[in-house]
């Protein structure tokens, strides 16, 4: 099978690429990647000389370079995004760009190029908050920060592009993924490089936002998944059942790396901080997938690969230098 990632060398991207070339022997993988701050060629180090491998450096906005990419594509799994939460409330216009433009980008070139599937990868976010209960598939999206109505907006663009060229797009709505090789500007991996440098952990707010969180290992096997056996139109929660405070992370973070409580800092909180995030995987269920990794295992197995990777983790942040002095400035 011939597969297109867009974002290949970003975290869930560089994931996905080992999972495909250690499980399929057959598979061919051609990743594009812009290689932004996130997006580090070093992440594929172990399998960059495997010759089932081809990368191309591009931007999923420039059409040239997507088409070049996607000639002999016959699953397109889409990952490329800009992904932060914090950098969009900070300013929009990237997570606009990237996330809904470049995705019009590539849903136009699969429609040339007619792959077998195109998976539109989105978040759980386009659900808003959910106090209670959880969301299915048909629950009405209500993002409420700019990265996820940008995510939202791809989201029903891909299913547009289903219902009027009829495109084969399969669209998955993932919970919160963690696991090895995330940037460190998002929550256990920013938390576990302060940690170890004996530096204070910023808590939005008291800290008892609710994620169901996700290993990057199970999404690379859903994902999988629904390039198989996934509904063309129709949308795919992938639940982890994994419920977590931030709070209780954060602490399950320290307790593993042998730091004190007294590390955490609570700050204020950001703007619009959805509560809880919850879904309904039925559906994806269904077709035979279930996750397998349980929440303190997997997160005690990533936070211990951090530890491991420091090198890794001081030469992420230093990319974003500029960005983590002005985010956090005067709350921490």
């Amino acid at each position: 099978m011939r597969y297109l990632m867009t974002g290949g060398a970003g975290f869930i991207g560089c994931n996905l690429v080992r999972y495909l070339l250690w499980t399929q022997v057959s598979a061919q993988v051609a990743v594009l990647d812009k290689l932004t701050y996130a997006g580090n060629l070093a992440n594929l180090d172990d399998v960059l000389d495997d010759n089932r491998l081809t990368f191309f450096e591009g931007d999923i906005c420039d059409r040239e370079a997507v088409a070049d990419a996607m000639a002999e594509a016959e699953v397109v799994v889409h990952l490329a995004a800009e992904t932060h939460v914090d950098r969009s409330i900070m300013g929009g216009e990237a997570a606009a760009r990237t996330n809904f433009m470049g995705t019009q980008v590539l849903l136009e070139t699969a429609r040339a190029v007619q792959p077998r599937v195109f998976l539109n990868v989105a978040t759980d976010e386009v659900y808003g908050c959910c106090p209670q209960g959880e969301f299915s598939e048909e629950a009405p999206l209500n993002p409420r920060n700019p990265y996820a109505a940008a995510k939202a907006g791809a989201d029903r663009l891909g299913y547009a592009y289903y219902v009027t060229y009829g495109l084969p797009v399969v669209t998955s709505r993932p919970a919160n993924n963690y696991g090895p090789y995330q940037y460190p500007e998002k929550l256990v991996p920013f938390f576990v490089y302060r940690a170890l440098r004996d530096e204070p952990l910023p808590v939005y707010g008291d800290g008892l936002q609710v994620r169901d969180w996700l290993h990057v290992e199970d999404h690379c096997r859903a994902m999988v998944t629904l390039a198989e056996k996934g509904v063309p139109g129709e949308a795919y929660n992938i639940a982890a059942g994994n419920e977590s405070t931030n709070l209780t992370t954060i602490r399950l973070i320290l307790d593993e790396l042998g730091k004190p409580e007294s590390l955490i800092r609570y700050v204020e909180d950001r703007p619009g901080h959805d509560v809880r995030y919850a879904l309904n995987g039925a559906k994806l269920a269904a077709l035979g997938w279930k996750p397998e990794i349980l929440w303190e295992e997997g997160m005690r197995r990533t936070v211990r690969w951090l530890a491991a990777h420091r090198d890794w983790l001081e030469q992420s942040i230093a990319r974003s230098k500029e960005y983590f002095e002005q985010w956090y400035a005067g709350r921490v």
